[in-house]
């Protein structure tokens, strides 16, 4: 069983399932890709693989959700795990939202959709070189 992760947070299924399938393709020999259909999902998520004693390395998450915006969700999980890495996918943020995940969450990068996979990749091969240090 892979003891790392990579945590997808979008509540449009096809986004879900596009990330994981591409994020399995690439790193699926190193790292678990999991899915989340909203924060509270993430959250729950989150807590059962670390109870599991896995890492979850990065988290990618939409900022236009249902409930919570992508920016406080990533500002909550980095207050509960400042360890994560933590990118941001999406097609409506605004400048601030973006800023306020950059100030309070350590947002590491801001992905626009729709993306390109292997714009993906450099970025998902950064991080984790980050989130190894």
């Amino acid at each position: 069983m892979l003891d790392k992760a990579i945590l997808c947070v979008d509540d449009e299924k096809i986004i879900l399932d596009s990330l994981k399938s591409q994020i399995k393709r690439r790193f699926g020999s190193s790292y678990r890709c999991e899915i989340a259909s909203g924060a509270d999902e993430a959250i729950e998520i989150i807590e059962e693989l670390v109870e599991q004693g896995v890492k979850i390395v990065i988290i990618v998450s939409d900022w236009l959700m249902p409930g919570i915006k992508g920016d406080e969700f990533l500002i909550e999980v980095h207050r509960r795990f400042p360890g994560i890495v933590k990118l941001m996918l999406t097609g409506h943020a605004d400048t601030a939202a973006i800023e306020n995940a950059r100030k309070h969450a350590n947002l590491y990068c801001c992905i626009h959709k729709p993306w390109q996979e292997e714009e993906l990749f450099d970025i998902l091969e950064a991080a984790l070189k980050e989130a190894e240090r």
